[in-house]
């Protein structure tokens, strides 16, 4: 782990974390429901932070784990680390705040995480933290919009009702007629669906909660399978990366 032992892991304000992930996270934006945030400082200097909240489509993901209640697990939704961080210290950085998690919020059973192929990569980090993996999907709700920023079809799901820029100040609904319909959407936003992969991954915080997943455990060898190993965008298979 060598100087990745040196990381310090700690919560921080939404504030903070919120401008360091606008700089240095690869979408430029946060997800306005965290509540959870912690600051990754290597020699007494902020290098990465973290942000934990609920799922936007919480009533769906809480199925992933049977028995689950409705505040017994977390979305990690965000993550972001500067150039200055040492080898390994993502990892160690998530095993950091899932022992904080663990000591501060015992109700918290498990963690789920998104990894996007189509941008960044396929969840090498997650991988190296334990999660296991619980999905692998082509891309269909990662919209590539004609200023070059992406939008996700859940962010407009959740306020379909909000002006958007792209749409000349009109709503999701607007365009749909209150439907929710994401084909409408991306044709009147001239936008493109990405190409790439989405993968899902699980954290048991509580081993028992292993037992009662309710969607099958992929071998993560099933990713090269598929094509779907992908690095910043780009197809990439294990051994490449290796």
């Amino acid at each position: 782990m060598g100087a990745a032992k040196e990381l310090i892991v700690k919560v921080i304000p939404s504030k903070v974390a919120n401008e360091f992930i606008k700089k240095y996270h690869y979408s430029g934006k946060v997800v306005n429901n965290s509540k959870l945030h912690f600051g990754v400082f290597y020699h007494g200097k902020l290098h990465g932070a973290m942000s934990y909240g609920p799922s936007l489509d919480k009533s769906r993901i809480i199925t992933l784990v049977s028995g689950t209640g409705w505040n017994e697990f977390l979305e990690l939704n965000r993550m972001a680390f500067d150039e200055v961080l040492p080898r390994n210290s993502e990892s160690r950085a998530i095993a950091q705040s899932i022992r904080l998690i663990k000591k501060n919020a015992p109700q918290v059973k498990w963690i789920v995480s998104f990894a996007d192929a189509c941008s960044c990569g396929d969840g090498t980090i997650y991988r190296a933290s334990n999660f296991v993996l619980t999905g692998i999907k082509k891309n269909e709700a990662l919209c590539l919009l004609p200023d070059g920023s992406k939008i996700h079809k859940m962010t407009l799901e959740a306020r379909p009702t909000q002006p958007r820029k792209e749409l000349g100040g009109r709503s999701f609904f607007d365009v749909t007629g209150g439907k929710f319909s994401w084909k409408q959407y991306v044709a009147a936003a001239r936008g493109a669906i990405l190409p790439g992969w989405q993968l899902r991954y699980v954290y048991f915080i509580d081993p028992k909660c292993r037992d009662r997943l309710t969607v099958p455990v992929i071998p993560f060898s099933k990713i090269d399978k598929l094509g779907a190993g992908m690095y910043k965008g780009e197809r990439v298979s294990i051994s490449e990366r290796k």
